[in-house]
């Protein structure tokens, strides 16, 4: 399933794809500066401390880079 939006709500982002079901909820941490970057089709970006970890569809890190 391709990512159609992706939405933080609190200390969770919740991930769903193009008929709005939910495909997987990501933690995003407590921290102020812990949130959603960004999204495409096949990957969500969240911020947590001094890193931007990707995750897929089904909430599996794929990677992490550090944030600058």
């Amino acid at each position: 399933m391709a990512i159609a939006s992706a939405v933080q709500k609190g200390n969770f982002v919740y991930v769903y794809d193009e008929r709005g079901r939910q495909l997987t909820t990501i933690a995003a941490g407590g921290r102020s500066q812990n949130c959603l970057q960004g999204y495409t089709a096949t990957t969500v970006s969240i911020r947590k401390g001094n890193f931007i970890y990707i995750y897929d569809e089904r909430g599996h890190q794929k990677s992490a880079i550090p944030a600058r």
